[in-house]
């Protein structure tokens, strides 16, 4: 029988270490089809927005915040499935504790993901010159609170992807483990598990995303640009532009977290594999 809590034993500093590891090589190898998906979404249009020019666009900010923000969402994660398991007493099914956890890691991280969100982004579609430059066009615009422009949107599509993603996740591990008579998948299964998971919660929540990019763009000097409000955000797209504008840049989106997925949990299980076997970081 597999331990659907096989990371748990790792200590803090492995946890922090395998999840940074595992978000700046998605978040690296990926960014291309991430810049092209936030186009596609932009409200001026595909090519207004830049098309195929300057997709690696805001790459510095998200190398400096993808590793801190992943590492915080693992150990969140991690210790809070841990905590919950030894205190339900299997009172609560796997499935609840795995959202109440990568909720809690998806809360925890998007502190440090949404300023990296918001100057990547704006870089991706204003093509300012530098991560610098964007992120003195938020200051400048809208003070400090600009670079968290979008944070409770982004963390209203987090969640129910994330409530989506990880028990879909841990249930695939847990099933590959079980049938093969293991107490932990290889990485390259946890990749396959980590694709197929991803790749389901991407498409059934990218009307979230788009509500996100939307907010996160918004400017005040641009009437049509201007965007306030989840809900509101929400109703505006689908009168202005009808339903299909919540659905701008699916395929993209699930292309980039059926691979990403594949390249961040694969690589997280690689790192916390290596990590527990040649006893790193152990004292």
């Amino acid at each position: 029988m597999a331990d659907r809590a096989n990371n748990t034993h790792l200590n803090s500093k492995q946890l922090l270490l395998a999840g940074g590891l595992a978000g700046t090589a998605v978040d690296t190898a990926l960014y291309p089809l991430d810049t092209i998906k936030t186009r596609l979404q932009s409200r001026t249009g595909f090519y207004a927005a830049g098309g195929f020019r300057g997709i690696y666009s805001g790459l510095t900010a998200v190398i400096i915040g993808s590793a801190p923000s992943a590492a915080v969402f693992f150990f969140t994660y991690e210790r809070f499935k841990k905590l919950l398991t030894e205190r339900s007493s299997n009172a609560y099914p796997p499935p609840l504790i795995h959202m109440a956890s990568a909720s809690a890691g998806e809360i925890a991280a998007c502190i440090i993901r949404v300023p990296t969100e918001v100057i990547k982004q704006r870089m991706q579609v204003y093509r300012l010159p530098s991560s610098l430059a964007a992120m003195y066009f938020t200051l400048e615009e809208q003070g400090i609170l600009g670079l968290y422009r979008g944070y409770w949107s982004t963390v209203a599509r987090e969640i129910p992807f994330t409530c989506l993603q990880f028990p879909l996740y841990e249930f695939l591990k847990h099933t590959v483990a079980h049938k093969s008579n293991r107490e932990r998948v290889e990485p390259w299964e946890a990749a396959i598990c980590g694709s197929v998971a991803g790749g389901t919660a991407a498409g059934i929540t990218t009307p979230l995303d788009v509500v996100k990019t939307r907010l996160m763009l918004s400017t005040k000097h641009h009437v049509v640009h201007n965007y306030s409000g989840i809900v509101s955000t929400f109703r505006r797209i689908v009168e202005e532009e009808g339903i299909r504008a919540l659905f701008s840049g699916i395929g993209p989106r699930v292309l980039w977290i059926s691979v990403g997925g594949s390249i961040f949990l694969g690589v997280y299980e690689k790192a916390s594999k290596t990590l527990d076997e040649y006893k790193i970081l152990t004292s």
